[in-house]
């Protein structure tokens, strides 16, 4: 059975995006993006809500034709395109690149998904993981913590009812000052 997994870019302060849903504090370098590729090639699925999907698809599907680009950014196209995505929407009337859409059910749906893999799934984008965490559907957590501080903006982990309680089983710093943290929830599974 394959794990569920949510990870992403977050501010020393615990936020993914800015106010008004910027990314230019990120820090994207050759080593970071290999890491991420690294990774994204061992997923089975990619499982997204509609916005991030939308900002996936705008750029993904093309940029491996853009002849600037580095090798590294095109190996991520690649890995991206080839994987099925599952997208979580009630107002998507379509979906394209691989991707399937799912409406309803969400707890079914990820269930069955875990059952029909030995490999994780990452969910990305922090409206869907934020549902998913409320079902108590993430088995581990990734923190790319980027040595700035935003103030505000979209927070990686939602208001929570309950505490979730999780277990550090990896670190990494990057050159960049980055710093990866993966946590297991040691809380209940499903």
């Amino acid at each position: 059975m394959g794990k569920m997994i949510y990870s992403m870019n977050v501010s020393l302060d615990g936020f993914i995006e800015t106010p008004n849903r910027g990314l230019d504090w990120v820090t994207m370098d050759e080593e970071l993006h290999t890491f991420f590729n690294d990774q994204a090639r061992e997923m089975g699925a990619f499982l997204y809500g509609r916005r991030l999907y939308e900002v996936m698809v705008d750029y993904w599907p093309t940029a491996d034709t853009n002849p600037s680009i580095p090798e590294y950014v095109i190996e991520f196209a690649s890995i991206w395109k080839d994987k099925p995505k599952i997208v979580f929407s009630k107002t998507l009337q379509k979906v394209e690149w691989n991707s399937r859409l799912v409406r309803d059910n969400i707890a079914e749906e990820v269930a069955q998904l875990k059952a029909q893999t030995s490999m994780d799934l990452d969910v990305g984008g922090p409206t869907i993981a934020s549902t998913f965490m409320r079902l108590g559907l993430i088995d581990e957590y990734g923190l790319l913590v980027h040595p700035v501080a935003l103030g505000g903006g979209t927070p990686f982990f939602p208001a929570l009812a309950n505490p979730i309680k999780v277990r550090l089983v990896e670190t990494r710093t990057f050159g960049s000052g980055v710093v990866y943290l993966r946590y297991q929830n040691v809380g209940e599974r499903h």
